[in-house]
């Protein structure tokens, strides 16, 4: 497999990793980024980026990168936190009146922001088409009774989320959350990282190539998790349409590649600062940490560390060796950590579907490499 790119001599352990993800992993087309104290170290890829790996996948190649997207709805609703324009532990209705009924009056922003608003799925039936219907899916959302007690647990808003960040984000600028994400961030750190998808790009969007299993597909019917997937249900091939990429769904269908997600990211790695431009202050990016709940989730069946928008590092599930570790990851394997500790970001994207909702061996593998290497 050819491997193209640059990597600095210091993380050639992460170029080794990377190769090994095609030869004994069944990468097809894929594409990892890291960077330490404010500046990229590793931006490689290689492969192609369709199912009959006719087409190479090229330097300026994007996916559909699912939940690891949500790093980026987060990130931007930090930024206005830190801005003063947001207060994460403000209750909803201050920002969206119309949250505040069937029993939702108390819940805060930092309850969106850790999957504990007790809203992971919908109680009205929604098509695949609906949700991208924002108005629709946010009114629907407003008027909807959570399905347990907010702020008590997790619950894997796998969907909903970002339209829930992004309503907020929507009623303190003005503006959609694509909008501000691109505005404040993705452009001023160059990252090619879009929340709503123009037709101009997709000569370039690589096809993903879907996994057998669908999310909580062994659930138990009536459970909070299959109820998060089944309404509204997302397939795998609904990425490949026009309406899917035009939408923004925050929590779902944002589209990059590992140096877009690693450019941004890399904000809150390096406590603010990222490629010569300071956008936030250490304490903005440091309120990640922030923890909200802590044990087993309740769509997801393991336990998780939810500070303000990432998982947290934790002995159950270890993302290095450093205590101040945030990461989330996409259905499929995409994935992105900030180390802050050791200034570190890393991010894998890949259009080869695993199972998983949580990242798999591939973007650990590398991110082990990652560590070592420093």
């Amino acid at each position: 497999m050819e491997i193209h790119g640059t990597c600095k001599p210091q993380f050639e352990g992460v170029k080794v990793v990377f190769e090994e993800n095609f030869e004994q992993r069944g990468d097809v087309g894929a594409c990892v980024a890291v960077s330490v104290e404010g500046e990229p170290v590793v931006d490689l890829w290689a492969g192609y980026r369709d199912r009959a790996r006719t087409l190479p996948w090229e330097q300026d190649t994007i996916v559909n990168v699912y939940s690891t997207t949500k790093t980026m709805a987060a990130l931007t609703a930090l930024l206005l936190a830190d801005r003063g324009e947001l207060d994460l532990y403000a209750p909803v209705k201050r920002y969206w009146p119309e949250f505040a009924q069937n029993g939702k009056e108390k819940v805060e922003v930092r309850h969106f922001m850790s999957h504990s608003a007790g809203l992971s799925g919908m109680d009205e039936p929604m098509s695949s088409e609906d949700v991208y219907d924002w108005e629709k899916m946010v009114t629907a959302l407003a008027r909807q009774a959570p399905w347990w007690e907010p702020g008590t647990a997790s619950g894997y808003h796998a969907l909903t989320q970002g339209h829930l960040i992004g309503e907020v984000v929507r009623r303190v600028t003005g503006a959609s959350l694509g909008q501000v994400f691109r505005r404040e961030l993705a452009e001023p750190l160059g990252a090619d990282f879009h929340i709503g998808t123009g037709p101009e790009h997709d000569h370039r969007i690589g096809e993903l190539i879907p996994p057998e299993a669908a999310p909580a597909g062994e659930a138990e019917p009536n459970s909070i998790a299959a109820r998060t997937f089944a309404n509204p249900f997302i397939a795998a091939r609904a990425a490949s349409t026009r309406a899917w990429r035009a939408a923004e769904i925050p929590a779902a269908n944002g589209h990059g590649n590992a140096r877009s997600v690693m450019r941004v990211q890399t904000l809150a790695a390096n406590l603010g600062s990222a490629f010569g431009k300071r956008l936030m202050s250490e304490a903005g990016c440091r309120a990640i940490f922030d923890e909200q709940t802590f044990g087993k989730d309740l769509v997801l069946g393991v336990p998780v560390k939810f500070g303000m928008g990432y998982g947290i590092t934790t002995d159950l599930l270890p993302m290095g060796p450093n205590p101040n570790i945030a990461y989330w990851g996409g259905w499929g394997g995409s994935t992105a950590v900030i180390d802050l500790d050791a200034r570190l970001c890393i991010s894998y994207v890949m259009n080869r579907m695993e199972g998983n909702l949580m990242g798999d061996l591939r973007g650990f593998r590398l991110l082990q490499a990652a560590h070592r290497s420093l």
